[in-house]
């Protein structure tokens, strides 16, 4: 990887002095990264506010209660570790993370959810059917409040950054459903 970035590094200084544009390079080493540095202070905020919130359920029992509410649910979507309430927890954790946009604190919990779905797994070098489907839920993730995405139009200056809530809702709501549909599919042809 590393390679990688190092090669499309020397591209771009390359091709920006062969075409005699060297402050390109400049600005983007002067301005753009200030701007991206910009950004992930600004969501700073957000992300700590929501972990913080995580670990006040995860710390109560309220995360119990709702596991054992969503059991059923659970237990279709995951029937390899529906009885595990630690990997059931943290993918709880995840899915709700993700639900109201906040991707960035739902990593950890994600990595959390596998490393707890592991334990069980029974094939360590493959992975489960649950670990499967919990991947292509985190990816596809249905999203009632996209808060980074609000955050990211207000800072912009829209006019009406919550505006995207009703289509991106359809469209996560799609996206997971149709990778849910898919996954049961090959889930059941392995049978």
């Amino acid at each position: 990887m590393k390679k990688l970035w190092f090669g499309l590094v020397f591209l771009g200084l390359f091709f920006s002095f062969i075409n005699k544009k060297p402050e390109t390079v400049t600005n983007v080493l002067f301005f753009d990264i200030g701007k991206s540095v910009e950004l992930i202070i600004s969501l700073v905020p957000i992300m700590a506010l929501w972990t913080g919130l995580m670990r006040i359920v995860e710390k109560t029992n309220i995360l119990n209660k709702l596991s054992s509410f969503l059991k059923p649910f659970v237990g279709y979507l995951f029937k390899d570790v529906q009885n595990d309430v630690k990997a059931v927890n943290a993918i709880l954790m995840t899915l709700a993370a993700n639900l109201f946009g906040i991707g960035n604190s739902a990593t950890a919990f994600g990595i959390k959810a596998m490393q707890e779905m592991q334990k069980s797994n029974l094939r360590k070098n493959t992975a489960s059917n649950a670990m499967c489907m919990f991947l292509i839920i985190n990816v596809s993730s249905i999203q009632l409040i996209p808060l980074n995405v609000i955050k990211l139009r207000a800072d912009s200056g829209s006019l009406s950054p919550s505006e995207i809530m009703v289509p991106t809702l359809i469209v996560t709501a799609f996206s997971t459903i149709a990778a849910v549909i898919f996954a049961k599919y090959f889930e059941r042809k392995e049978l």
